[in-house]
């Protein structure tokens, strides 16, 4: 077989070759380029769903509120009361729209007058620090008793006790006090030693609640309870003489 003669240029040869090369292989079209490589594509319905539940996990939290069997709730929606919530599992709404505040209704406080408690347990201790400003006050007779006693409480109304006044706990303990004053002044010192201590305590606590009651303080006098009644140490020997 006849060989197709050379044209005796090299650099055309090449050429000739090449170009056979990709006639062979598409007519001599470029390759397309290879893919990139691209993210997967999350479909939106499945974003929804995940920020849906993301949602529900942080709300769920601040949207139930449990109140304890000597509680109540009082519930304020952008500042305003809307409710009070009796014991048990209740539903608000979250993100701080609605606020609960919880007031230990059923729970008998105390108030102590000449005194402080210092631990309760097996035995209480008492605090070593008295407060005669509290307890040192002038009976009928002008003898000087040091009385110290104990004002028991509730909070009956938790309207009232969290927002009639600035501080109904304190207000209670200045009305006690000064009621107190009144009710030993009004009697003889042998007397507040001895049979009018029950009378006193009665008093105290009647006229308390009615003070209780005129400013709306939302509380419950529960009992007064005088305990120790005696005089100052400096005038006991002249009081045992009597």
């Amino acid at each position: 077989m006849a060989q197709k003669a050379s044209s005796g240029n090299p650099v055309e040869e090449l050429l000739q070759q090449v170009q056979s090369m990709g006639s062979g292989n598409g007519g001599g079209r470029r390759r397309p380029p290879p893919p990139r490589n691209r993210p997967p594509q999350i479909p939106l319905s499945l974003i929804a769903v995940a920020v849906a539940l993301g949602f529900g996990v942080w709300a769920v939290p601040s949207s139930f509120y449990t109140v304890q069997p000597e509680e109540r709730a009082v519930v304020k929606r952008f500042g305003e009361v809307i409710k009070i919530a009796d014991p048990g599992l209740h539903f608000k709404l979250p993100f701080g729209v609605d606020q609960t505040q919880f007031v230990a209704t059923e729970r008998v406080l105390k108030q102590e007058f000449g005194f402080r408690t210092a631990s309760v347990g097996e035995r209480t201790q008492y605090a070593s620090e008295d407060f005669p400003d509290e307890s040192l006050m002038l009976s009928g007779d002008l003898n000087i008793i040091d009385v110290e006693w104990v004002v028991q409480y509730r909070i009956a109304d938790p309207m009232q006790f969290l927002y009639s006044m600035r501080d109904p706990t304190g207000t209670l303990r200045d009305i006690s006090e000064s009621v107190m004053r009144r009710a030993v002044g009004n009697r003889l010192g042998s007397e507040v030693l001895t049979t009018a201590r029950v009378e006193i305590s009665n008093t105290v606590r009647e006229e308390t609640q009615k003070a209780m009651d005129l400013y709306k303080t939302g509380i419950q006098v529960v009992t007064v309870e005088l305990q120790d009644v005696v005089p100052p140490q400096a005038v006991q020997p002249a009081f045992n003489e009597v």
